[in-house]
């Protein structure tokens, strides 16, 4: 697992009490490589291993992400892996966009706070662990729909574009982090259909063989960062490994 970091690496895994995030701190853990395992959730679950660390914060709020930075007091991160993100709220009544006529401009800013301005500022808030010479990955899940060059089906407005914000977000991150940490690389990851809260409205059309496990997911994620470069230029790739045009 990750070869290229050290044995007894430390991670922080955001949105570890969402269903891929839950999954990718288990997988971690059934490693024995990581020394430290950083779980940061509004739910956060223990875990029956001393490696393992359980932080409640809301990241999307400037005081979660001030309880973050200081719990971790400048501690180098080897691998951070960013998994918090929306695409539906019942409660604020927000749903993907079929037309032109759906878009809302308050459902539109939330799902930008959430799924690329809430990612940006995580990055901000760590630059402290980040910088330095020690190998360290940054991920952070994105989607296939926040592709501009494959975008042929339309809809789902406001979580296009605020993944497509997410990529140029982290990509544009990537080149100042890069001069804080020359080992330093940053990768945008989709999943697939994943059976999670986030998915679970619209999987009535998705083949079966289509649908991941979340389990299945944090490996195949994993073993996609395992094999990315170190000190290499930003990237977006799918659960496969294939690269996805930005």
């Amino acid at each position: 697992m990750l070869a290229q970091l050290p044995d007894g690496f430390t991670t922080l895994v955001t949105g570890a009490g969402g269903g891929i995030g839950r999954a990718a701190v288990d997988a971690l853990l059934a490693s024995p490589r990581p020394g430290r395992v950083i779980g940061v959730s509004r739910r956060p679950g223990p875990r029956d291993d001393a490696r393992f660390e359980s932080l409640d914060a809301d990241l999307t709020t400037p005081e979660g992400r001030e309880i973050l930075v200081d719990y971790l007091d400048g501690t180098p991160l080897h691998l951070t892996f960013n998994t918090i993100g929306t695409l539906h709220d019942e409660t604020l009544g927000i749903h993907p966009e079929k037309k032109l006529d759906d878009l809302d401009a308050e459902a539109m800013a939330h799902l930008f706070h959430v799924n690329a301005t809430t990612p940006a500022l995580l990055l901000q808030t760590l630059q402290s662990s980040l910088k330095g010479r020690h190998p360290a990955l940054v991920a952070s899940l994105s989607a296939r729909v926040g592709s501009i060059e494959d975008n042929r089906l339309g809809g789902w407005y406001a979580y296009r574009a605020s993944k497509a914000a997410h990529n140029m977000l982290m990509r544009t991150a990537a080149v100042e982090l890069r001069r804080l940490n020359p080992t330093l690389t940053v990768v945008c990851l989709h999943p697939g259909t994943t059976d999670t809260e986030l998915s679970r409205p619209f999987q009535a059309r998705v083949p079966k063989h289509k649908l991941f496990t979340p389990e299945f997911v944090a490996e195949r994620l994993l073993a996609v960062l395992g094999e990315r470069e170190l000190g290499g230029a930003a990237s977006f790739h799918d659960w496969a490994g294939d690269a996805v045009a930005w």
